[in-house]
């Protein structure tokens, strides 16, 4: 591999990568690609973040693993706007149209360069929530496809001479001079120390972060249990040096975070795939639907929420059942037989379930809608992915578990363009300094589809890699 780094030059430092999850492997990627030596430092013990627990997919248009034809960009583009809300697409109206074409125009080049550059299977297609067409890929194996993403290129980079990789080191100050970002101070062990380079930042949100940030932008969350780690948000680090936020109040609520019965009132929650819903799980209170399962996440957990909630000190939830048939969970079989491994899940039969004479009516007229006898859904729902239960009786199986509405991810961040640079009170990029994920902010407005965290890591990840390494090249050349 090529290098134009030398050493003792003003470039053989590294770009610092802040935070490992798939933003951070997929700039990395990038770096290293190029020749540029990465000094990677993440917070947590093990590398992967949040990315590592994704189990949906990853979305992309138009792809060969999509039927031929049955979706475009600019379908893509128009159902993100549509999720990001009215009220704030009238705001910075601008900048958010050119962060969502960056996004939707990139995404088959994402899926193209995780399949065909880097050898991730995501042959399957399935349709999530806010979604108007089958767009969110996710492998066909066992592993699911946060996990096959995030290890198959972790151990790429493991193996390059480039990379250097600190776990369990904390960044405490992002340092800049004469306006260039030139390096970061960290903790670790108790010992604090400089690292030298510029520096792309990918830390991730602040779900986690109940007494803090959450805290300070949406108290109103207060006893909401998280499917994210408690961990402190890092935003501030970015402000210190300039940096931007905004919409730092839209926090988005799943509304399906598994409740384990061996711990009920547990804050922290495992996430129940939107993928579940998608190929044709259906969601009940007390025996019944009450909403369409693939409107969006807001709008199904408002639903939710709009009812009290149980009061299990210190958390606050809700008891809604999720429910496959057998065709379901055939087609999410991995999903659902690691949430059985778990205690999350179970096989039951419909009898055996909460009002089970209102539930068997229910899947009933599900059936039917399903099965297209003149009949259409009047909660709205089009799609209905494998479900084949047509005449169900007490005996017929069923796959369950009780999910209740959980913080998972903040559409707030620093303001960023979409070249990946960090930009200041004048719009004006900070040298030296990008970021991407859910550390940033303009994309998703007031509601996230599934499907594209992942996709923004790729997307803008790589988009800082490569700029950062051209920055690298100019100073080399200086």
């Amino acid at each position: 591999m090529s290098s134009r780094i030398h050493p003792g030059s003003p470039s053989s430092c590294p770009v610092i990568v802040v935070g490992f999850g798939l933003a951070g492997l997929s700039a990395s990627c990038e770096l290293v690609v190029r020749g540029v030596p990465v000094h990677i430092l993440e917070r947590q013990q093990k590398p992967g973040g949040n990315s590592i627990k994704a189990s949906s997919g990853i979305n992309g248009v138009p792809t060969r693993f999509q039927a031929q034809g049955s979706d475009t960009v600019s379908a893509f583009y128009n159902d993100t706007v549509d999720s990001a809300g009215v009220n704030l697409m009238k705001m910075e109206t601008e900048t958010r149209k050119k962060l969502i074409s960056s996004l939707t125009e990139s995404s088959s080049e994402a899926i193209n360069w995780l399949v065909d550059e880097q050898g991730i299977d995501l042959t399957r297609v399935a349709q999530l929530g806010g979604h108007s067409h089958a767009r969110t890929h996710r492998g066909a194996g066992l592993t699911p496809p946060g996990a096959s993403i995030v290890l198959k290129l972790l151990k790429q980079l493991q193996a390059s001479p480039l990379v250097t990789l600190e776990t369990d080191t904390t960044v405490t100050k992002i340092l800049k001079t004469n306006a260039v970002v030139v390096g970061v101070e960290v903790s670790h062990a108790g010992e604090t120390r400089k690292i030298e380079g510029p520096v792309i930042f990918t830390a991730g949100g602040f779900a986690g972060d109940s007494s803090g940030l959450l805290a300070r932008y949406r108290p109103d969350l207060a006893g909401l249990p998280s499917t994210n780690e408690a961990l402190p948000g890092s935003v501030d680090l970015l402000v210190n040096v300039s940096a931007q936020l905004l919409d730092m109040e839209q926090v988005q609520v799943h509304p399906t975070g598994f409740v384990d019965p061996k711990e009920p009132a547990k804050p922290t929650k495992f996430l129940a795939a939107e993928a579940l819903r998608g190929e044709g799980g259906i969601l009940l209170r007390h025996g019944k639907r009450f909403i369409n399962e693939l409107a969006t996440r807001k709008e199904i957990s408002d639903e939710i929420m709009a009812l009290p909630a149980e009061d299990l000190q210190p958390t606050k939830q809700w008891d809604i059942l999720l429910v496959l048939d057998e065709a379901a969970y055939q087609a999410t079989k991995t999903h659902v037989d690691f949430y059985m491994w778990k205690g999350l899940m179970r096989k039951t039969s419909i009898f055996e379930l909460e009002n089970s004479d209102v539930a068997l009516e229910t899947i009933k007229k599900y059936g039917a809608v399903v099965q297209g006898k003149g009949v259409s859904d009047p909660l709205g729902r089009s799609t209905f992915g494998n479900w084949n239960l047509e005449n169900p009786t007490f005996e017929s199986a069923v796959y369950v578990g009780t999910v209740t509405p959980v913080v998972h991810y903040t559409m707030g961040g620093v303001i960023f363009s979409p070249k990946a640079e960090v930009l200041d009170s004048g719009a004006s990029p900070i040298k030296g300094l990008w970021a991407a994920g859910e550390t940033t902010s303009g994309i998703h407005g007031e509601n996230r589809l599934g499907g594209s965290s992942l996709l923004e890591c790729v997307v803008f990840g790589r988009i800082a890699g490569q700029n950062a390494a051209t920055f690298m090249g100019a100073h080399d050349g200086a």
